[in-house]
């Protein structure tokens, strides 16, 4: 059975071995032997990593008790009706079973209660059709930088059909943070 869950900070060294995994196996497809040596690092910082879930919105999904994926919202502090997805990763052995539409509908409803107006991502090219069946589009397409290396990837919105809460949104719900590429 598939459930989505708040992160734990125990959570942090399974996901990191987890995207690690999946960005070894899955996105390899798309981007160079060079880049994966890049994006999925053996120097990402464990405790470093750990600290940039701190004062985020995450959500694992968990499959008999097996984490099989994570999405991690942040708040956009130039824009408070606003929030960019991070980290979002599908483990290669959960890819296509449900588990990216869980942890997006986890994400969306979160949103609306919220009453986010948009969320944004910088979708790679494995995950721009995830997200465009997601109802994102492309804002424009880009190259980033990591370790080094250079990437094409997309920045895609969504906008958020809202639901009343009557509860705003306070500094709790998400935090502003630095963000950087992995």
């Amino acid at each position: 059975m598939l459930i989505t869950r708040p992160f734990k900070a125990e959570d942090a060294g399974k996901l990191l071995s987890l995207f690690k995994e999946t960005v070894r196996k899955v996105n390899s497809r798309d981007y160079s032997p060079a880049q994966i040596a890049a994006w999925a690092s053996d120097e990402i910082d464990p405790a470093a990593w750990q600290n940039r879930f701190v004062g985020r919105l995450v959500f694992v999904a968990e499959h008999g008790g097996v984490i099989a994926g994570f999405a991690e919202l942040e708040h956009n502090c130039e824009s408070p009706m606003e929030a960019k997805i991070d980290r979002f990763y599908v483990a290669s052995d959960f890819q296509r079973q449900g588990v990216g539409s869980a942890l997006m509908n986890s994400l969306i409803r979160f949103a609306q209660e919220q009453n986010l107006q948009i969320i944004l991502v910088d979708a790679s090219i494995t995950a721009r059709p995830f997200f465009e069946r997601h109802g994102f589009q492309v804002i424009a397409s880009q190259t980033v930088i990591c370790r080094g290396a250079s990437f094409l990837n997309y920045k895609m919105s969504r906008h958020i059909s809202l639901v009343a809460t009557g509860r705003p949104m306070t500094g709790t719900d998400l935090c502003c943070g630095d963000s950087t590429v992995d």
